[in-house]
């Protein structure tokens, strides 16, 4: 058969309807190019105006293969689509309408009809392809999610990446040409004094970068992830592109639908906004295709070796004797392998690459394995699964993905990545390797941080001793000064263990200016103030010394104040001590007993503004009208003693003592107004954030709830120096935080 294409209007829909024929029968199919469209089947010539006539022409010719659909209904559905296809070529603003519909229609679905693909397919991506319109979306970012991704996934087939290659310049011409190529803005891009480098990514052309953050959902998120995902997503931004979040869920037995949920709830939490939220499941009939052609090309193989002599032979780099199979016999045992039978839970598919290489990942790498147990998102359906290391390149390619980030750990896999890029004609997307987030006393194997859990070293995964998203945050990080410390860091590859006290310093940088501050005195053992000719008042000052925006507090002042006994000691009778938020006070009397301070006495000296040389002290009025808020302040240390583990180091040999402390303190009125998750400063202690709000007397227990303060490290000293001081934690601590 022959088929004749006008080089100034070429059926775009057809051309492609034509080859997916020809390279899925290896029929003889030749084309060539001239004035007009014409199918030449040697017993008639038929004359195709449009792409739908083509289209129906390829699929009646070819009936077999049921492009057109098998039933009346199948039919009728794609059908409609063609019908849908010829509307596509309008205004922008009839453009947008059309694909909200379409859009709809693609949500649970990989084709537009009969859950395979058919010339419904090819003809509204030829309409969309060839739409002005269409392409200044793309330029402008804006085109509905699930179409896009379909429109990315139909682009990568085979037979459309070989027609929109083969095609002669003048029917380029005559098809919307991609929108033009735009680099990076370096104005975006590192023109903070402390950004780390980040790389121009090679062939990135701005608002068409897409990239990818693909977690496992099998545990819950920790700072490595964080990276990951932030690194992506400051590429998405640099570049006015897309960013894809997408669930590798090829293996049954660890996919969760609960860790699903908690991932989501941990991307939220990074303030991330996916344009695309896919599972890997979504591709897998294709998938199943795509190992069935790699069998019948003889590009892969079905192994029944036992795991432990297919590992000896890998590392020895001894061919297995299956590798040698027919065609024959590795169908046969394929079919046995998707049917879940004892033989098949015996194989493994294995792929063709190089037995000699020096690199162990081409060393014919397993590509699809045979697990008898139900899928969370698929069932029953399948007894075969692909590795991760099939899936990833074929559905970063279908999804659209230009640039693929990845840590170095990775980087012997990137030529099997390559391998099946080639060997399946997909489209190639750029791998750039970055170093993956070490930090000093930590460990992120999910296996060692759920072993902290189940041993309840920690009270979960969001304990704030642990290196989980949830941990960092409830301890007070900020997401934006975790992606300011990311930032920072930029795109290197250098491999480098990091302290904690950076991540915190770079986090001290965006709450010091916002963070509200208060008071606390230790509940042991105050000293009391008596300051004379001093009544009840209140005052009004600022939150913040030098922010207004963050609002106003009330102080009271009175003739009976209390400060912590070390800054007691410090004072001398007759020197003015300046306590914060009121002013100079002289120190008439220090009152001991057994040369233990009892009591203090003072007298106002507000009119002397010399606060240059003066103790600096905090302190809390005592009155009827504020009552203290009971208050704790929590303390955390390293789970890991050892700041850098050796590779055949236990961990648990290293486990930290004493990795949290609690102590009691008397409270600032004001805390009472606190809501969980605010962070404030408690002045000369540090930074805090309400982990538990106050709750006023309960009727049942008759006991308040206090606020409960986590520290948070400000990168600089490596302990509170009140924890330094302050006597052991009281040993009601726990008890007393329950109420």
């Amino acid at each position: 058969m022959k088929l004749t294409c006008s080089r100034t209007n070429p059926l775009l829909g057809g051309l492609i309807a034509a080859e997916y024929v020809k390279i899925l029968k290896n029929v003889s199919l030749e084309v060539q190019w001239g004035d007009a469209n014409v199918v030449d089947n040697c017993s008639k010539k038929i004359i195709c105006d449009t792409n739908n006539d083509l289209l129906r022409a390829i699929a009646r010719l070819f009936a077999e293969n049921e492009l057109y659909g098998g039933t009346p209904l199948e039919k009728t559905e794609v059908d409609h689509w063609l019908s849908y296809s010829l509307s596509l070529k309008t205004s922008k603003n009839d453009l947008k309408d059309l694909l909200t519909l379409l859009d709809k229609s693609l949500q649970a679905v990989t084709f537009l009809a009969c859950k395979r693909l058919t010339i419904a397919d090819f003809a509204v991506f030829a309409s969309l392809y060839s739409s002005r319109p269409w392409q200044d979306l793309i330029s402008r970012n804006e085109t509905p999610v699930n179409v896009l991704r379909w429109y990315n996934f139909i682009q990568s087939q085979p037979a459309v990446v070989q027609i929109l290659k083969s095609l002669p310049n003048e029917a380029k011409s005559a098809l919307v040409p991609p929108a033009g190529r735009q680099s990076l803005d370096k104005s975006n891009v590192g023109n903070r004094a402390q950004e780390g480098k980040f790389v121009e990514l090679p062939g990135a052309e701005m608002g068409k970068v897409v990239v990818r953050f693909p977690p496992e959902a099998s545990g819950y998120l920790h700072i490595g992830h964080a990276k990951a995902a932030l690194l992506n997503q400051y590429y998405q931004e640099a570049f006015k592109g897309k960013l894809v979040m997408r669930f590798d869920d090829t293996n049954p037995a660890k996919e969760n639908l609960h860790f699903e949920k908690v991932i989501l709830e941990d991307v939220a939490l990074l303030e991330l906004k996916p344009d695309m939220f896919t599972h890997t499941s979504q591709y897998f009939d294709l998938m199943l295709e795509f190992c069935e052609k790699l069998l019948k090309e003889g590009k892969a193989y079905v192994d029944d070796t036992d795991p432990e002599t297919m590992k000896m032979q890998r590392e020895q780099k001894i061919e297995a004797a299956s590798r040698n199979n027919t065609y024959e016999q590795n169908s046969k045992l394929w079919e046995e392998m998707k049917k879940g039978t004892q033989k098949g839970q015996q194989c493994c598919v294995r792929a063709k690459i190089d037995m000699q290489s020096p690199n162990g990942c081409l060393r014919d790498p397993t590509i699809y394995r045979c697990k008898n147990e139900p899928h969370p998102r698929t069932g029953d359906k399948y007894k075969v699964y692909p590795t991760y290391d099939f899936a990833c390149p074929i559905v970063d390619s279908i999804e659209g993905v230009t640039h693929v980030l990845r840590t170095m750990e990775y980087h012997d896999r990137d030529p099997q990545f390559y391998w099946f890029i080639e060997a399946l004609g997909l489209r190639r997307p750029y791998i750039w390797e970055y170093s993956r987030l070490s930090m000093t006393n930590t460990v992120l194997s999910k296996r060692k941080l759920t072993w902290f859990v189940n041993e309840g070293l920690v009270d979960g995964w969001d304990d704030p001793r642990m290196p989980t998203v949830r941990g960092v945050l409830r301890r007070g990080m900020t997401v934006q000064g975790l992606k300011e410390f990311i930032i920072a860091q930029g795109s290197s590859r250098s491999v480098v263990f990091m302290e904690w006290d950076k991540i915190w310093a770079f986090n001290k940088k965006v709450i010091d200016p916002i963070a509200p501050r208060y008071t606390a005195v230790e509940f042991k053992d105050p000293v009391t103030i008596t300051v004379k000719g001093v009544k009840e008042e209140c005052l009004t000052v600022p939150k913040h010394p030098k922010n207004t925006d963050v609002g106003n507090k009330s102080v009271w002042i009175g003739p009976k104040i209390i400060i912590d006994r070390v800054d007691a000691e410090c004072l001398k009778e007759g020197e003015n001590a300046t306590f914060i938020n009121w002013g100079n006070l002289l120190i008439k009397k220090i009152n001991k007993e057994k040369n233990v301070i009892t009591s203090i006495e003072a007298e106002p000296n507000l009119d002397n503004k010399d606060y240059k040389k003066t103790l600096k002290l905090t302190w809390l009025a005592v009155t009827d009208n504020a009552k203290f808020t009971p208050t704790w302040c929590v303390y955390f240390d390293h789970l890991i003693s050892k700041a850098l583990l050796g590779k055949d180091e236990d961990f648990k040999q290293f486990i930290g003592h004493e990795t949290r402390k609690e102590f009691q303190m008397i409270g600032d009125p004001e805390l009472k107004k606190l809501k969980k998750g605010d962070i404030i400063q408690l002045q000369r202690r540090g930074f805090f954030r309400v982990d538990v709000a106050y709750e006023p007397m309960d009727l049942v227990t008759c006991k308040e709830q206090p606020v409960i303060l986590f520290y948070i490290p400000d990168g600089h000293t490596k302990e509170s120096p009140f924890a330094l001081n302050t006597a052991k934690a009281t040993t009601n601590a726990v008890s007393f935080l329950l109420f």
